[in-house]
């Protein structure tokens, strides 16, 4: 167990920190009091269910190189007051945040790079809180406690590094206050402007721009394809099945190995079958393809994408139409459609700026890593700002 400095409350209760090698080992509803508190905005990929269906699953574990080791902070009554998901890891595949180069550097010039240390929603690209605090007093205090905890772990084992891939900005900025070294590089979301209907969301784009989307989505129309978002029991184990051929298909095409396996999609439709929203693609009743997103309270977050029949624009469908038209009809602020991929640009997805921190144990391995960072955060503040040109809003509207 490390322990922090003690933290007194309105009853002078200290304050512990342990590890934890299952999310089981957690109370599901003290952990969602962190993880799903009101600044987390619903965001689902750090609640004890989905945690929780890739442990069971086996996507997480020895085997696939991610080792939890959460971090839990309590008094001492055992109420939980904050939660870091940690892993400890041999590699650094699945997380969307690259430091290949960096490792490769380091081993040639004799150090070791891996195991390191990595706090982040697994396999999941998508921004959000992840040192995850009960709301409070002691919320500022049990988060710095939980960082330093976090570095304690790291020296005291001789891990070279650790790494809060994809955190929010504030807590961006509180990692640096700790030594954390400051990433930043941008995803592409389409924001809500208070449309009411996909036409709305149209009429604010160049006229070029809103014939070529109204075309695109015609095409799709035209070859007999329905679409259609499923969600809680609508989506049914033949659902699932299908989405999982279209998963592996994608999968095996991109990256070569699956990061997620079928026990975890059934797990994930028996637990949180009422935060999917699947994007169904169907030919004479067959699905043919499909768009896996996950609903918070706020946004829509697009994670994975198939099929087995090639149509033109069914990707751009699927994956980007369709979720507008669906945050358009439930009120919902943005649609978050992940890393790369600058055609979603013209498709209304704008770049933001998204955030990682870094601790190096090393000092001259730090000093590289810094003097890299700076470059690379000034070259994406210049992407950004070339990419903007190429919006399709109506220039009033972009300038707004």
């Amino acid at each position: 167990m490390v322990t922090p400095p003690a933290m007194p409350d309105d009853s002078s209760a200290t304050v512990s920190i342990r590890i934890v090698d299952s999310i089981a080992r957690v109370d599901a509803a003290a952990w969602d009091a962190c993880a799903l508190a009101p600044e987390a905005a619903g965001n689902p990929f750090l609640c004890h269910a989905f945690l929780k269906a890739l442990e069971d699953s086996r996507c997480l574990g020895k085997r696939t190189g991610w080792m939890p080791q959460y971090l839990v902070a309590e008094t001492g009554d055992g109420a939980v007051q904050g939660v870091v998901p940690m892993f400890l890891k041999s590699h650094s595949q699945g997380e969307y945040v690259f430091d290949h180069g960096w490792a490769q550097a380091y081993e040639r010039a004799g150090g070791q790079y891996y195991p390191k240390l990595q706090v982040s929603a697994p396999f999941t690209p998508v921004p959000g809180p992840r040192i995850l605090t009960r709301p409070g007093p002691l919320s500022g205090q049990i988060a710095d406690a939980l960082i330093e905890a976090m570095i304690g772990i790291a020296k005291d084992n001789g891990i070279s590094s650790v790494n809060v891939t994809f955190c929010e900005e504030d807590q961006w900025e509180r990692l640096a206050r700790h030594g954390f070294l400051k990433r930043q590089h941008y995803q592409f979301y389409w924001h809500n402007d208070g449309y009411r209907t996909f036409d709305d969301f149209l009429a604010a784009l160049s006229s070029r721009k809103r014939k070529t989307i109204r075309k695109e989505r015609q095409k799709v129309q035209r070859v007999g394809l329905t679409l259609s978002p499923l969600t809680g029991a609508e989506i049914t184990p033949a659902y699932w099945d299908a989405f999982f051929a279209f998963y592996m298909d994608t999968a095996e095409r991109k990256w070569g190995s699956p990061y997620l396996n079928r026990d975890f999609f059934h797990l994930l439709g028996e637990t949180m079958a009422d935060r999917v929203v699947l994007i169904v693609a169907e030919a004479d009743g067959t699905p043919v393809g499909g768009a896996l997103n996950l609903r918070g309270d706020e946004a829509l977050y697009g994670r994975n994408w198939g099929c087995v029949q090639t149509h033109a624009f069914l990707h751009f469908e699927a994956c980007y139409y369709q979720a507008i038209d669906y945050a358009i009809a439930h009120g919902l602020k943005r649609v978050e459609a992940g890393a790369q991929g600058e055609h979603k640009i013209q498709r209304g997805y704008l770049p933001t700026r998204t955030h990682s921190a870094h601790w190096i144990g090393d000092p001259r391995f730090r000093s590289a890593v810094d003097d890299y960072l700076r470059r690379e955060r000034a070259g994406a503040e210049r992407d950004m700002e070339a990419l903007a040109a190429f919006s399709p809003f109506r220039k009033a509207d972009a300038e707004g």
